[in-house]
């Protein structure tokens, strides 16, 4: 009965925090993209006098916001691609082989988390400059791979590590070929962690600021470039409001389907026994 009365109280306390920290947040975002350039929101009304989308069509038709979006979309694609393909020798080395340093080298290999992004972003500029490199795209791109390979390392890693040898021996005594061998012990366990790192990385890139700002600016916009823009000098909460709805919301949507798809692997192709 105790245990009971202390798994009710805790449920209890779970559900405010995530009010708390999720559900308000978010509803707040949503009233203030609402509300009507003609009736602004002020003390002492509770509740925004009119709401409309006259906000979002003003935002959408009169500044870079749609050429922000385009850029974002376009380089999280590429960047989680890039990002992924130069990760797997490192991850397999990792989760695969024994050799001496290699405590040392997982450690070095995570040292673009520690550093700040805005000092990766000042290197970046500067060696870009030097090798005589001026597209936006192309040193956004660079930067964004280099920042987050920690994240496709680690995950990669960790899977690579949960292939079972077993499976790898036996395709090899079938004189399986490589892919083959490949596709019937790596790929399946795999899947899982090749779709975290594109979507982790993937939702990393639309969401960085340091580096998209001081590479591409003032060229080169994106999303979390023109949200910062609104909540710097002249802070203007509604239009914020909006571009931070269109930041959040599709990774929200994406995180959701990346969860369905790895619970519809099922524990048995997780565990690479399918």
């Amino acid at each position: 009965m105790r245990n009971r009365s202390v798994q009710a109280l805790l449920y209890v306390a779970f559900t405010i925090v995530f009010f708390i920290w999720l559900f308000v947040p978010f509803a707040m975002a949503l009233l203030w993209s609402l509300v009507d350039p003609d009736k602004p929101w002020s003390y002492p009304d509770l509740f925004p006098q009119k709401l409309s989308f006259k906000r979002w069509l003003d935002m959408w038709q009169t500044t870079s916001l749609p050429v922000a979006i385009a850029n974002s979309y376009m380089l999280a694609p590429v960047v989680a691609v890039l990002t992924l393909l130069l990760s797997v020798p490192t991850a397999y080395a990792f989760g695969r082989l024994e050799f001496r340093g290699k405590a040392v080298a997982q450690a070095l290999s995570l040292l673009p988390l520690v550093l700040p992004s805005f000092v990766i972003a000042l290197f970046f500029t500067s060696l870009l400059y030097k090798l005589g490199i001026y597209n936006k795209f192309a040193g956004i791109v660079f930067g964004h791979v280099v920042l987050f390979l920690p994240y496709a390392i680690r995950i990669l890693s960790v899977s690579f590590s949960q292939v079972r040898q077993d499976l790898i021996d036996a395709a090899r005594d079938l004189r399986a070929s490589n892919w083959a061998r490949f596709c019937a012990a790596y790929l399946p366990v795999l899947k899982p962690g090749i779709l975290a790192a594109l979507i982790i990385v993937f939702i990393q890139s639309i969401e960085e600021f340091a580096i998209a700002f001081i590479l591409g600016s003032p060229d080169f916009t994106t999303v979390p470039t023109i949200l910062y823009s609104y909540l710097g000098y002249n802070f203007v909460r509604p239009n914020a409001a909006v571009v931070s709805l269109v930041l959040v919301v599709p990774n929200v949507i994406l995180m959701l389907v990346f969860e369905s798809l790895l619970k519809s692997k099922g524990p048995m192709m997780a565990g690479g026994k399918g």
